[in-house]
């Protein structure tokens, strides 16, 4: 399948411009990142540094700050304005976040701003990488796997969830009855993905997938989550300029389809995936070293 053409300048823009309201509007991210948080339940993994890739305002980091309250984390995001909310967050509530504030060690997560595609760390630097619903803004998404795989250190582990083709199917169908725009991003399969994850080194990978639906009173509801989100279209061929009264309405009755008992449904597939770094005995090019022991045969008379 092909790859989606992701303009990433539109990408930071967009998270950028919402950074001051993406708590307010969160609460599906708010559900995935619980989820995911759970699934560290069942891997048996003490990371020392752990990088939350696609960070956000920080509620990621909250709850790895709970979780390893002794690890050195680091927030990475794309849009600077995301990263000065997360600075802003406060230490985590509770007996976690108080036993973080009295180790010697402890110190708040740092943040980089930079790209989940080019990393500004040393290979096999990081011992957990955690990334909530940033993934499937990656232009290259093979090739930000096969960084996140340099990055990570021999036996680490990959912990993320993404979005799948069905994200927003309800939108995508009522905006086909407007015109033949793109107008909703496009998302990969679960199987591409755990393809991808194969060809860049990583081992064992682990796919699942969820449907979740939030419902609204009406379309334009929906629209304010995506924008509180800063859930923009970010295709390289989407649809630019203003929609007109015609077509809005036109789009409106597209979703009216939709409606079950008064809401309209918002449905998002989510993928959730991990996979280990495994010995990392590869090549530059992905190759992969296999080392065979010959012993010599000591030849003996009779």
């Amino acid at each position: 399948m092909a790859e989606p053409t992701i303009d990433k300048r539109e990408v930071a823009r967009a998270f950028g411009r919402a950074a001051a309201s993406y708590d307010a509007h969160a609460v599906l991210q708010r559900e995935v990142l619980a989820r995911l948080d759970e699934r560290l339940e069942l891997m048996s993994i003490r990371p020392r540094r752990i990088l939350d890739a696609g960070c956000g305002t920080g509620l990621g980091l909250r709850l790895l700050q709970a979780r390893y309250p002794e690890a050195r984390l680091v927030g990475l995001d794309l849009a600077l304005p995301m990263l000065q909310a997360a600075r802003a967050r406060k230490e985590p509530a509770g007996l976690a976040g108080f036993i973080r504030r009295l180790l010697p060690g402890a110190q708040p997560a740092a943040q980089v701003c930079a790209d989940i595609e080019r990393l500004p760390f040393r290979s096999s630097s990081l011992d957990l990488v955690w990334s909530s619903l940033a993934l499937q803004w990656a232009s290259a998404p093979e090739a930000a796997f096969r960084e996140l795989h340099r990055a990570i250190a021999p036996q680490g582990l990959l912990l993320f969830s993404t979005f799948g083709p069905d994200t927003l199917k309800e939108l995508r169908q009522a905006f086909a009855q407007v015109d033949g725009g793109s107008h909703v991003s496009r998302f990969l399969d679960m199987h591409d993905i755990g393809d991808m994850l194969v060809h860049a080194g990583f081992q064992h990978p682990v796919m699942e997938m969820e449907m979740l639906t939030l419902t609204y009173a009406d379309l334009k509801s929906l629209l304010r989550d995506l924008k509180g989100i800063g859930a923009h279209n970010a295709a390289a061929d989407r649809a630019r300029g203003l929609m007109g009264k015609a077509a809005w309405r036109k789009l409106e009755q597209g979703y009216e389809a939709f409606r079950r008992e008064g809401r309209l449904p918002a449905t998002y597939e989510v993928i959730y995936g991990h996979a280990w770094a495994g010995d990392k005995a590869r090549l530059a090019d992905g190759r992969q070293i296999i080392q065979f022991k010959i012993g010599q045969r000591k030849a003996g008379l009779r």
